[in-house]
């Protein structure tokens, strides 16, 4: 039975939206139909809070839509998930070693993430990783915890590794991950000058395969890691500088959001028979990095599609024991430190982009009167008589004919037969119907193929008050479906299908995949937008990568930014505000002096008043205004 407007209840959009699936528990539907935020108890139930009251607390502190939202608890909970699940996976198996995990900085470089990981980490001696000079200097000022690791990856100068030995010196567990054959050379160099023995280890080249975007990360054909050929003369490099003692760990990346538990497994059991060659040359490896993979469900539906995974963080971390404790068990190996560098698992249920609709773009027929107008055109003709003749039977003939007619009389508008004003008259015609062939179309026993695309054609547009390019940009490059719901009116049942621009004036500027309960879809239910009220909607887990990747496109600058803290009493302290970039600011990011525009724009004024165009009053105002602009927001402003 279909639901009603009045039988539709906060539970009915719950699975609508897959909340309480893509939410892990962090996010769900109120009574009074908002969107709640859930952040674990310390010891005790969780506390919600309604995320339309942190929106009046940010509205009355001057923060206006859009607003990247951050929730402290929320850190602190995955950082908690991951490494207790660890320890009671080692602890249930009898593993001999122990977990220590590192925040890849490249996932979120923001300070504010980045000390907030740091501080709820240190409990668990959870460090950070570093792939630059910048993202080191960053783990180097931040960590204080000397039993928190810094990984060192990627492509390494001198310089790099001179912060590095300064970090060894300093205390720090600071390892280089060797990438490249290269690299050892200049290692042993720079520690040699500096008097420092470093400790090291090797990325490697897997065979395994895995599934999702980042499939061709793994591999053979990886771009990253050592051959087999390329590990042996590193650790004859290594050997022949009396240094092989140094090579402490065993590193392997099989790409970011990894859908299938089982290609983990695989990964791990390969590395594990590198890792028992390797002691078996001679290196004394203690520690065994897995790098990244741990996914998260976006869409809800716990497959192994690219937006989700098959397993949870407690299944991840037994097989992962379960795995090196078998393999190094039946070579009377001493258990490793497990290492993993999980970015995503970590922080992207951490943020949610909040904004508002500005408007909505309809593909509706307007009124259709009852006759057909006199000395209408033929082909106006056919088409009424068509949209009259409309029934479930022939709907693909009546569909063929309205498209047909309806660019017969663009033709004749071409040629001067037809005007603009029976033209329109046509559309309005052919808009009706399409309208009634999408409203016929559940009566079908099989849809056409031509016609499975016509509601989403005929879908709304609702224009967000956002930036696709600075705030999703993984929406954009590499299709990431993102959970997208309104976060109130949830009590009443939608009764819009719509796809999502943005501001940018850019066809790809758009959201037009949305997660559902059966799957993926083009379009996403919404509500009518009321006038005068505003409409807000969420993109919930945009905490990985979205705020290190955005650009400027049409020069809209980073957004609003808040990070809150729930407490156990349900308030809400607003612990960090940052006002987004102004106007200036990003036309100083592309090279622009605003300074120096304000002055040729005041010349400009002033010759005006010069040539008597404006008076000096309407120059003043001109200027004030121009100021003004430079200092605000680059998004909408009401």
């Amino acid at each position: 039975m279909k639901e009603t407007s009045d039988s539709w209840s906060a539970k009915h959009s719950a699975e609508l939206y897959g909340i309480e699936e893509w939410g892990s528990g962090y996010f769900g539907i109120n009574h009074a139909g908002n969107v709640e935020v859930r952040a674990p108890g310390e010891g005790a139930a969780d506390v919600s809070v309604d995320l339309t009251h942190i929106i009046d607390g940010l509205q009355q502190r001057g923060l206006e839509m859009p607003v990247l939202l951050r929730i402290e608890n929320l850190v602190d909970s995955r950082i908690s998930i991951l490494n207790e699940s660890f320890a009671e996976a080692i602890a249930t198996t009898g593993y001999q070693g122990v977990y220590r995990g590192a925040f890849p900085i490249k996932v979120n470089q923001q300070s504010h993430i980045v000390e907030e990981i740091a501080r709820f980490g240190e409990r668990y001696n959870h460090g950070l990783e570093a792939g630059s000079k910048a993202e080191l200097m960053i783990a180097m000022s931040t960590l204080k915890n000397l039993e928190s690791l810094i990984i060192c990856n990627g492509y390494k100068d001198a310089e790099f590794i001179d912060l590095g030995l300064q970090a060894r010196k300093l205390g720090f567990k600071c390892i280089f991950v060797l990438e490249t054959v290269a690299e050892v050379k200049l290692v042993i160099e720079r520690s040699r000058l500096l008097g420092v023995d470093p400790i090291l280890g090797v990325r490697l080249k897997l065979s395994t395969k895995v599934e999702g975007h980042w499939a061709e990360d793994s591999g053979d054909r990886s771009l990253f890691g050592l051959t087999t050929n390329h590990l042996i003369e590193v650790m004859d490099q290594l050997r022949s500088a009396d240094l092989l003692h140094c090579l402490e760990l065993l590193h392997f990346h099989l790409g970011s959001q990894i859908p299938n538990i089982r290609s983990i497994r695989a990964g791990v059991l390969e590395a594990c028979r590198y890792y028992i060659a390797m002691v078996g040359e001679g290196a004394p490896l203690s520690y065994i990095d897995l790098g990244g993979g741990l996914a998260i469900d976006y869409d809800g539906t716990s497959s192994v599609s690219g937006h989700s995974r098959n397993y949870s963080v407690q299944e991840y971390c037994v097989d992962v024991v379960e795995a090196l404790a078998q393999q190094l068990n039946a070579h009377n190996l001493p258990h490793p430190t497990i290492v993993t560098e999980s970015g995503r698992a970590t922080v992207a249920h951490t943020s949610v982009l909040l904004f508002n609709v500005l408007d909505v773009g309809h593909f509706e027929p307007g009124p259709v009167p009852s006759e057909l107008p006199e000395e209408s055109h033929e082909q106006v003709s056919n088409l009424w008589f068509t949209l009259k003749a409309i029934n479930v039977n022939k709907l693909q003939e009546s569909y063929n004919d309205v498209i047909y007619y309806r660019d017969q009389v663009r033709d004749c508008f071409f040629s001067g037969e037809v005007s603009l004003r029976e033209r329109a008259f046509a559309e309005n015609l052919c808009f009706a119907g399409l309208q009634r062939i999408v409203a016929l179309l559940p009566e079908m026993k099989r849809i056409p193929p031509e016609l499975e695309q016509l509601p989403e054609q005929l879908a709304d547009i609702y224009y967000g008050n956002f930036s696709v390019f600075q705030s999703l940009p993984d929406s954009w490059a590499i299709n990431q479906v993102f959970p997208v719901m309104p976060i109130h009116r949830l009590d009443e049942k939608p009764n819009r299908q719509a796809t999502i621009a943005d501001l940018t004036c850019d066809c790809d500027g758009k959201l037009d995949s949305f997660a559902g309960p059966e799957g993926e879809t083009r379009t996403l239910s919404l509500h009518s937008v009321k006038e005068g009220e505003e409409y807000y909607l969420g993109v919930f887990l945009v905490g990985a990568y979205q705020e290190t990747l955005g650009d400027l496109h049409n020069l809209f600058g980073d957004t609003n930014v808040a990070s809150v803290r729930i407490n156990t009493d349900g308030s809400v302290d607003f612990v960090h505000e940052l006002h987004g970039d102004s106007i200036a600011d990003v036309l100083s990011y592309v090279e622009y002096d605003p300074q120096q525009m304000f002055r040729q724009f005041r010349v400009a004024a002033e010759q005006a008043v010069r040539d008597g165009r404006i008076n000096v009053s309407e120059r003043q105002s001109m200027l004030s205004a121009y100021s003004e602009s430079l200092r605000g927001y680059t998004y909408f402003e009401r």
